[in-house]
């Protein structure tokens, strides 16, 4: 049988906790559920979970900070919960290096859905099919400007010193290297890198290419005002 996605579930609220881990391991998952953000970090360290889900509002170690520890140290994909749908919220826990959040009551059909898009979305991201859309071909290198990037290896470099991205920001890169000078809606690119089959928040897009910005170089994507963005070529 495949192993099992490991989930590190980190929530202080005792009934959330239990029901979710409850729900998620009917689907299939195991999940170790931490009530506080320090334990939550040591059960990442000492687990290495394919998937971590952080609430925002957990007590010793809150949710941002523990999403800012973990990237320091790892790629996992990580979605924060949040009870409030505020826009500082949101944005702190994207930029702290989440990959998507979900906001709180979240339906657990969908929270299953939404990891299971962000799983796919890394499982992608060192080998895209050609046939996939948006996908680069394989085996080139796109170079644009100072900026290199390596489609076969999924390597980026910049004035020849290696980039590190996290694969969503990997994924939004080659979409748009993909179409250098074309202009990508937010829309397209929720549905492309984030595999949303619905409407999704485009403040996720609009974090991530911020901080794509400050690894490749602020002015390679461009930002067309009521349209999208586009790579400069």
């Amino acid at each position: 049988m495949p192993e099992q996605t490991h989930v590190l579930f980190v929530e202080d609220d005792d009934v959330i906790r239990e029901a979710t881990q409850l729900a998620l391991e009917r689907d299939g998952f195991a999940v170790t559920a931490m009530p506080d953000g320090l334990s939550g970090l040591e059960s990442f360290r000492a687990r290495r979970p394919d998937i971590a889900l952080l609430d925002v509002m957990v007590p010793g170690l809150d949710g941002v900070s523990l999403c800012r520890r973990i990237r320091d140290e790892s790629n996992v994909p990580v979605i924060m919960l949040s009870a409030r749908a505020d826009s500082i919220d949101v944005v702190l826990g994207l930029e702290a290096g989440a990959d998507d959040y979900v906001t709180k009551p979240f339906d657990g059909a969908v929270l299953v859905a939404r990891i299971r898009a962000v799983l796919r979305r890394f499982g992608h991201a060192g080998g895209m099919r050609g046939d996939e859309p948006g996908a680069v071909a394989e085996g080139g290198v796109l170079t644009f400007g100072e900026l290199e990037v390596d489609t076969s290896g999924m390597e980026v470099r910049r004035s020849g010193r290696p980039v590190s991205l996290t694969p969503t920001e990997m994924r939004l890169l080659l979409e748009f290297s993909a179409a250098p000078n074309t202009v990508l809606s937010r829309d397209k690119l929720l549905e492309r890198v984030w595999d949303y089959g619905w409407g999704g928040d485009t403040r996720v897009v609009d974090v991530h290419v911020q901080r794509l910005r400050t690894k490749i170089g602020q002015d390679r994507i461009e930002t067309v005002r009521g349209f999208g963005y586009k790579l400069k070529a």
